[in-house]
């Protein structure tokens, strides 16, 4: 479970205008999960809320990775 307190905490004390999410998928698959699809959906709402711009999540994979936003799914 991830909180949007936790996640923007840094980039709140950076006074970052935008971030950038990454993470991995272990199976080598970077398909994005439902979860993933809804905690991104999350965390940009967040980002709204605290004047962050939510640029990208991209999930690497085996050999590839998935751009959320280029696939439209934020």
């Amino acid at each position: 479970i991830v909180h949007p307190r936790e996640v923007f905490k840094e980039a709140i004390s950076a006074s970052a205008a935008s971030v950038i999410f990454v993470h991995n998928h272990p199976s080598g698959d970077p398909e994005a999960s439902e979860d993933d699809i809804k905690l991104t959906k999350r965390l940009a709402e967040a980002g709204e809320i605290v004047g962050i711009d939510v640029l990208d999540h991209i999930i690497i994979g085996d050999k590839k990775f998935l751009s959320l936003k280029r696939e439209g799914l934020f």
